[in-house]
């Protein structure tokens, strides 16, 4: 008598930085992995992410809190934190932070719950991974066709914004004011200064006059009337 034994499942392997993969392999891996384990794919390259240290979470905590209340007062916009976004087949990053329009926006919801295409505005805080964020992955953005890209770069305490114009990236710096207005979000207003010495107060009633500015509430009316 031939005994058979059972079949045995090829194990998944882990993700590991420098891995080129298709995005379905990545998914297919991603999937399998521990649920607080971050990865990125940019083109076609796996990246891992490092331990995060305060010098990345308060940041991040600060321009949450600021595109959190523009959301809020912004019905049709909504914004995500650290969400996988299916860009195209080689790219599909984990922004630290993005707005995007709801209703006839850039980017889609797709059936199992990831961003499906660009949305309007990304916003990165550049830690450790400042030349990514600057170099490879400000390309994959401009490429399709985010409108806003935004970069803290923690270290040097820096702060950039950049706009999609005529298919380039051009770095939009502050008006006399100090302030930078979005050109995609109107009422989006940022004290960069108050952002940088982390004077939340201050970055808040700028925003809230933003909010408070006759372009928003027809930003405002323009969205509801597509719904």
């Amino acid at each position: 008598m031939v005994l058979h034994q059972p079949a045995r499942s090829t194990p998944i392997p882990p993700l590991e930085s420098g891995d080129r993969l298709t995005r379905a392999e990545f998914e297919r891996r991603y999937e399998a992995t521990p649920e607080k384990f971050k990865a990125e794919l940019i083109e076609g390259v796996v990246y891992v992410a490092s331990p995060v240290r305060v010098f990345h979470s308060n940041p991040h905590f600060n321009l949450i809190t600021w595109l959190g209340v523009y959301s809020t007062a912004t019905p049709g916009v909504s914004g995500s934190d650290n969400a996988t976004t299916r860009l195209d087949l080689d790219n599909e990053p984990q922004p630290d932070a993005l707005l995007l329009v709801e209703i006839g926006g850039t980017s889609t919801i797709s059936e199992d719950g990831y961003i499906e295409g660009a949305p309007e505005l990304v916003a990165e805080i550049a830690t450790s991974s400042a030349a990514i964020d600057l170099g490879t992955k400000r390309n994959v953005y401009r490429r399709n066709g985010v409108q806003e890209y935004l970069v803290w770069q923690t270290f040097e305490n820096r702060f950039s914004w950049f706009r999609l114009q005529s298919e380039e990236f051009v770095l939009i710096e502050p008006d006399a004011d100090g302030i930078i207005r979005s050109s995609v979000f109107p009422g989006l207003w940022l004290l960069v200064s108050a952002l940088l010495e982390g004077n939340m107060m201050e970055v808040l009633n700028v925003l809230q006059a933003g909010i408070g500015d006759p372009k928003h509430q027809a930003f405002v009316k323009e969205l509801a009337g597509r719904l």
